[in-house]
């Protein structure tokens, strides 16, 4: 046995007992129905009118949040890539800050923001425009997952944009290319591989979400996420919960797939 195989031991210790372990014990709760027999019920479970309705709520507002990010993470990284500022350990330092401060403790600010008599709608109130109803809708859930997945999207995006050579814009603008051109057919094709990345980083969390439409829904807002928290520690029904659970992870399994060989498609299509 070489040093790499013992240096690796601790890693693979980790793996199977906090990563594998758990993934089966959630997987015989999913296939079993409490009384010794196996039934793929609790999986299937997913497509009941109340389950699928949250799944599909989640979905939408798991793109849009992605979406968001994706529209402010890019041109915030074009612009810190032109003012070229120091190294990436301080660009590193100014995303990941705000996220030092306790997760819920951020959340439930954003709560006390959104609130009818909030700073918001006092600020709306000010200048003489109406209050809105912001708290506790899907549309608070979104500012909520905006705000604290926004860093997970932004540094692979900035990583990526740090890498462009100046010469092949430069080279492009050269050849009489318009900025949208240099844009869509060179920055964005070049950048694809951080964008793909911090798509999935925020995607995924944002689809399995549950403390913050527990906290900005005010429980009004019953996402896929929700529903299997509540089975685990409100219903105490492990086995629905661990089925929900499965047929999230194979969801989301299947939507990377499909997301992953559509941009390797659309590279062959390229070359």
């Amino acid at each position: 046995m070489n040093k790499r195989s013992l240096l690796a031991g601790p890693y693979i210790v980790w793996i199977i007992g906090f990563t594998v372990l758990p993934l089966l014990m959630i997987i015989f709760y999913a296939l079993g129905d409490g009384r010794g027999e196996m039934t793929m019920s609790n999986i299937l479970a997913i497509f009941e009118p109340v389950h699928l309705k949250a799944l599909l709520l989640a979905l939408w507002l798991a793109i849009l949040c992605t979406g968001i990010c994706l529209v402010l993470a890019y041109p915030l990284a074009l612009i810190l890539r032109k003012l070229n500022i120091g190294k990436q350990g301080m660009m590193a330092i100014i995303v990941i800050l705000p996220m030092w401060v306790n997760f819920i403790l951020r959340i439930m600010a954003w709560q006390l923001l959104l609130s009818r008599n909030g700073l918001i709608n006092g600020a709306l109130g000010a200048i003489g425009l109406p209050g809105q109803d912001l708290a506790n809708s899907s549309m608070a859930i979104v500012i909520g997952m905006v705000y604290d997945y926004l860093p997970f999207m932004i540094l692979p995006v900035y990583n990526a944009v740090t890498d462009l050579k100046d010469d092949v814009i430069e080279a492009a603008r050269d050849l009489g290319a318009p900025p949208k051109a240099v844009l869509t057919r060179i920055m964005i094709p070049l950048t694809k591989p951080g964008i793909i990345s911090g798509i999935t980083m925020v995607f995924v969390p944002s689809l399995t979400a549950f403390a913050i439409p527990d906290i900005l829904g005010g429980g009004k807002v019953m996402l896929i996420g929700n529903i299997i928290e509540q089975e685990f520690s409100t219903s105490m029904n492990w086995h629905l919960g661990s089925g929900l659970s499965i047929a999230l992870m194979i969801f989301v399994l299947i939507s990377m797939i499909f997301t992953s060989n559509e941009e390797e498609g659309k590279e062959r299509r390229a070359w």
